[in-house]
């Protein structure tokens, strides 16, 4: 072989080597991105799973609960229609009893005992409700002082203390009477949390997401469950509870087109977060 075709021998194996090298290291950076982009399918597939089985669950959940309401809304209006003429007649013999204290006694057990039930109807009648809300500007402060004048012999008789820190011109676009029951049902939250005595605070603040109202005790907290449960109908921690309170405050937040969430308080207690959007008082405005 002369030295002219050894060197174009070598030259070609130089060009022949290069070559390869070029396209195993093409073939590796597209192995590379190959993986990744599967890796990045499979995450965004396992994403989605979770997405939707949680939409599943949400969609059942809220069947589940139309069917409950319905119903919950029967009984209720039945057990009412019931109670009219009981009322009636518990009326009479309290005039009839007046003379009778043993009897009179045991009479303001059976009241005692009627009002309960009758709170029971309510909150499942305040549950089952499918009303638009009358919307008007609400000023929060005068609500909530409102609420704390009514409960002031139970706040007295448990020895809680109060703080409104709500500024005077802090306003929501709300059903008042709606948004009334759901301060009402947190503050009677609170309190329950409160059976030895302790502070209720009430708070106020306008930031980017809405207007939030916070009503927080001084209790021992909520369980890790409780707080996932929080508003779950008929879930409830107090022996004489309908576990619907927290429910209908929830469902309140939703027809309002806010929300209500819940937290332990670092120093102790819980805090629940009632927040209404912004856009709901553009559109007043």
């Amino acid at each position: 072989m002369t030295q002219e075709s050894s060197t174009a021998l070598r030259i070609h194996s130089a060009e022949t080597d290069g070559d390869l090298q070029t396209v195993m290291a093409a073939w590796h950076d597209a192995t590379v991105r190959l993986e990744q982009t599967h890796e990045a399918l499979r995450t965004e597939v396992r994403r989605l799973t979770v997405e939707l089985e949680a939409k599943n669950r949400e969609l059942a959940r809220q069947s589940r609960l139309a069917d409950l309401g319905r119903i919950a809304s029967h009984v209720a209006h039945e057990v009412r229609n019931s109670l009219v003429p009981v009322a009636l007649y518990l009326s009479l013999l309290r005039r009839r009893m007046l003379d009778d204290p043993a009897g009179f006694d045991l009479l303001h057990k059976v009241d005692a005992s009627f009002t309960a039930l009758d709170a029971t109807v309510n909150d499942l009648l305040h549950f089952t409700a499918d009303r638009e809300p009358d919307l008007r500007l609400v000023r929060l402060r005068p609500l909530v002082e409102e609420v704390h004048a009514g409960l002031m012999p139970q706040l007295a008789a448990q020895g809680v203390s109060t703080t409104i820190d709500v500024p005077e011109h802090a306003q929501v676009l709300a059903d008042r009477d709606m948004l009334r029951r759901a301060i009402l049902n947190l503050t009677l939250n609170a309190l329950d949390a409160m059976p030895a005595g302790g502070e209720l605070i009430v708070t106020s603040f306008s930031g980017r997401h809405g207007v939030e109202l916070e009503i927080a005790d001084s209790g021992i907290g909520l369980s890790e469950e409780a707080r996932a449960r929080a508003f779950e109908p008929f879930f409830t921690t107090k022996s004489g509870g309908t576990g619907l309170g927290l429910a209908i405050v929830e469902r309140i937040a939703e027809v309002h087109g806010g929300d209500v969430t819940v937290a332990n308080c670092p120093e102790g207690g819980a805090a629940f977060t009632l927040r209404f959007p912004h856009r709901a008082l553009e559109a007043a405005a």
